[in-house]
């Protein structure tokens, strides 16, 4: 599995590096360009992201504008709902229009931080992304 983790804090980054890296491949991104240009070359190398972990609060370009383009670019390539990313919000923000906002643009789940790395491991099972143990 190829995993995207747009995080611009050091230590969020290693967290989930280190988790995820159990189940996959891992990428970083510090910003929402950055993020951007990773899933292109991905798709462009012909090995997209299966996942993405995206923060919301980071430099250049939030993530909620990320996750929008994203799912534009997907729309313009015409890739099917089924076939997507599946991109998981990682951020400390709880307010309710953030995660309405966030599900509305494509989200397939939010996750608050600190991150619980067991309901985390439990919702990439319920995605499909991985086998429960």
């Amino acid at each position: 599995m190829r995993i995207l983790i747009a995080e611009d804090d050091f230590i969020g980054r290693k967290l989930l590096q280190k988790f995820l890296s159990q189940y996959g491949e891992c990428d970083i991104a510090v910003n929402g360009m950055e993020a951007i240009d990773a899933y292109l070359a991905a798709h462009k190398e012909g090995t997209p992201y299966h996942l993405i972990c995206l923060d919301i609060m980071m430099p250049v370009m939030d993530g909620l504008k990320v996750l929008k383009a994203i799912r534009d670019i997907e729309r313009q390539k015409g890739i099917l709902d089924k076939d997507r990313v599946k991109i998981i919000i990682t951020t400390a923000l709880n307010d309710r229009k953030t995660v309405s906002e966030s599900y509305d643009s494509g989200c397939e789940a939010y996750a608050w931080k600190p991150l619980d790395l067991e309901k985390f491991r439990e919702v990439m099972v319920k995605l499909g992304l991985i086998a429960e143990a």
